[in-house]
């Protein structure tokens, strides 16, 4: 057996244990410490009889007060959406215009259009509405398809764009280029002529050949002007707002295979109010005439 003896440096008896000449001292955890640990062990095990705690083959074991987080959480939804009923009702029985001039029923359709817009919108039109590369932005003047306004809006979200649903709002633009309707000399040169519309022109010669060009087949959608045809979800060409960017390339490309971008129908995956309620949403972002 190890030999205790007292360290006389240390006025501490040490425990009998010694490597390389190096006395180990016997210097006991703190009362505190050891009285604070017990009392973590005491509390592990009431919590383990008490609340869910262990897994099992086929479940969990409930613990003897029968705490279900997952009911608690149930339960509060279910007394949010009680508390929310009487506003859905609104919604469901008015039109988007009387919702909107009813300061109650619009702040709270406001606050169930952004949380919808959040979770169903934002990954394409981005958080802020503020669009991307290919995806509209909402928060201008610009409108693809419609005028802007709240039934518009609706319209577009109840329904889509190109979407599956017989009330879509459907046209293609052609692929010039790939159908072999235009050559790509006529596609330089009508893309000139498009970014002259807005003033962005380099080749003021190329822009003039491109003007019959763009004549004798871009009027029909975005008109003589180039000012666009919202019914056809044509855009106007004479502003500099982009939905696949303004650069000469990218106008030339779109001009060569043609665009046409699809927007899910929501009609299916939302309710009428929540769709209701998005679309006095997006129209207050500051886009909506």
């Amino acid at each position: 057996m190890a030999r205790r003896e007292s360290d006389k440096s240390a006025k501490v008896e040490t425990t009998g244990h010694e490597w390389d000449g190096i006395s180990e001292l016997n210097k006991p955890l703190p009362k505190w410490w050891l009285w604070t640990f017990y009392a973590t062990i005491v509390w592990a095990i009431g919590y383990w009889l008490l609340m869910p705690a262990w897994p099992l083959v086929a479940g969990y074991s409930k613990g003897l007060l029968g705490y279900s987080q997952r009911e608690r959480v149930a339960e509060q939804l279910a007394a949010a959406k009680a508390a929310q009923a009487g506003f859905r009702e609104k919604i469901a029985a008015n039109d988007l215009a009387a919702i909107v001039n009813d300061p109650e029923l619009l702040r709270f359709a406001l606050a169930g259009g952004e949380a919808a817009f959040g979770d169903n919108c934002a990954p394409c039109h981005g958080r802020g509405a503020q669009g991307a590369f290919g995806y509209p932005n909402l928060r201008d003047d610009s409108w693809l398809w419609g005028d802007g306004s709240l039934n518009a809006i609706h319209q577009t979200i109840l329904h889509g764009i190109r979407a599956d649903d017989p009330e879509t709002r459907t046209n293609q633009m052609p692929a010039f280029g790939r159908s072999g309707i235009l050559s790509e000399p006529q596609i330089t040169d009508v893309a000139e002529f498009v970014l002259s519309l807005s003033g962005t022109a380099d080749d003021q010669t190329a822009a003039g050949r491109g003007a019959k060009v763009f004549a004798d087949n871009c009027t029909p959608c975005h008109g003589p002007e180039g000012k666009g045809n919202p019914t056809l979800g044509a855009p106007d060409l004479t502003d500099q707002i982009w939905l696949y960017a303004g650069d000469k390339a990218t106008v030339m490309e779109t001009i060569r295979n043609g665009r046409g971008g699809v927007m899910p129908t929501w009609a299916h995956r939302l309710d009428p109010e929540t769709i209701k309620e998005l679309a006095i949403y997006v129209h207050s972002l500051g886009g909506g005439r």
